[in-house]
């Protein structure tokens, strides 16, 4: 059976980024856009990483093109526009997918951990829904990646333990890592 340190992703310089290299740290997976309605959570994905990285956070920052074409651009473009508009500290990898034939294997074995739970309540929640409606009828009933900005959180020990979906609030996440801290 394989574990989350079992997992390798491509890192944007092409050399692998073992996940074995974040044992014993608390990550948080995110597939992320440059064009997106859910960019801006970049800044308060930022200020996580600056609040907990000195006690063993790490950001695995996974910029995804296939929902709507909203991560037009190569690696380099996307980690410029991260680094210019919201000074990130954490890395992006190369751009992946993370649904489909071609999905990351580290994002087959999240979505096997953690499986799609709802958008929650509120106006970008409902919109979501009403959103995938039309694209998936059945998004509620199967695991895959629903947008830009799905997080998921491992332990220490390797256990993805939540899965937050990008409608959540950012200070859920914010607290949800600060517990593993």
């Amino acid at each position: 059976m394989s574990t989350f340190y079992d997992f390798s992703v491509t890192k944007r310089d092409g050399t692998l980024l073992p996940m074995k290299d974040f044992e014993g740290k608390v990550v948080l997976v995110v597939n992320t856009a440059t064009g997106c309605g859910f960019t801006p959570q970049y800044k308060d994905l930022e200020s996580i990483y600056e609040e907990f990285h000195g006690q063993g956070l790490e950001i695995l920052d996974v910029p995804c093109n296939q929902f709507a074409g909203q991560t037009p651009g190569t690696d380099e473009e996307v980690h410029e526009f991260c680094t210019l508009k919201y000074n990130t500290q954490f890395d992006q990898m190369k751009k992946s997918d993370v649904n489909g034939e071609n999905a990351l294997d580290l994002y087959k074995y999240l979505k096997s951990q953690k499986t799609f739970a709802g958008f929650g309540k509120g106006p970008k929640a409902m919109l979501m829904s009403a959103m995938l409606k039309k694209i998936d009828p059945d998004y509620k009933n199967n695991a895959e990646i629903k947008w830009n900005f799905t997080k998921f959180l491992v332990d220490r020990q390797g256990n993805v333990v939540a899965r937050f979906e990008p409608t959540a609030d950012m200070k859920e996440v914010r607290d949800a890592v600060a517990a593993l801290i």
